[in-house]
This record gives C-alpha cells, structure tokens and sequence, in this order.
C-alpha cells in the first residue's frame, strides 16, 4: 500500500471521473511542494524510509505513522489538486491497515484549518510527526 503506484492510483480512483490528469503527477510549479521533476523520486524515497522506519523501529505508534505519510505526501504535494483528500484517505488506510485491535479507529479530520496548517510546516521543518499526530483527533472506525 506504501508506494508510489498506489498513491497515484488512490488520486486517478478518487478524481479520474473528473480530471483526465488523475493519477499523474503535476508537471508545473505551485506555491506549495517540491518541484514537479522531483516528485517521483522523492516520493519513492519517502514512503520506502518511513515503511522501514515504522518496521524497524519503536518510535513511532501507528498513529504517528499515518499521519507522518499523511503529512509527506502533502509536503511534497504530488498533484495539481486533490492533494489533500487523496492524503487524508491514505493516512486513515495507513493507520487501519497498521492497527491490531478489534476496536479499529481512524482520524477525525475536522479542526482548527490554521493550527493544522502550523503543525504541518512544522513537520516540514523537523520531519517529526508527534505534534501533528497529538492534534489530529481520532475516532471508532463506523462499519
């Protein structure tokens, strides 16, 4: 679930009836991200680092691994638009695939959009997800 391919196919799944770039990574500068010849290899890079990370290490719950994801993708804005609804779904998939309880739980994505926003250029600059994992609520995943 943790690479490219499928995050490209989450947004062409999402907006392909809409946009016929769904699925394709912007090929023009916006005033957010990284530079479009960038995109495919950075993310790559990013979702292979945090997959190992989270396998490897203790230190993040399966909370913070989501939206760490969440968080990355966004940094580093792949699409021209949908940015944001294609995260929000991959992180609430990340952590419900990253969960072991019977008591499933996914993120409440309703807050505060200006705090949301500073926690997010905070993981910009540090690549820590804890103050942004603690803000974003969470709720029972409603089957």
């Amino acid at each position: 679930m943790l690479t490219d391919f499928f995050v490209r196919d989450l947004h062409r799944r999402l907006y392909g009836d809409i946009w016929a770039w769904a699925g394709k990574y912007r090929q023009r500068e916006l005033n957010i991200g990284i530079a479009p010849e960038k995109i495919a290899a950075e993310l790559r890079t990013s979702l292979e680092t945090m997959l190992y990370r989270f396998e490897h290490t203790s230190d993040w719950s399966p909370r913070q691994f989501g939206v760490a994801v969440h968080a990355e993708t966004v940094r580093i804005h792949p699409f021209t638009d949908g940015n944001g609804r294609t995260t929000r779904l991959l992180a609430n998939l990340i952590f419900l695939a990253a969960q072991d309880g019977d008591q499933l739980q996914e993120y409440d994505w309703d807050m505060d959009k200006p705090s949301y926003i500073s926690l997010l250029r905070a993981y910009d600059r540090d690549r820590d997800p804890t103050g942004l994992a603690a803000f974003i609520g969470i709720k029972s995943f409603g089957i």
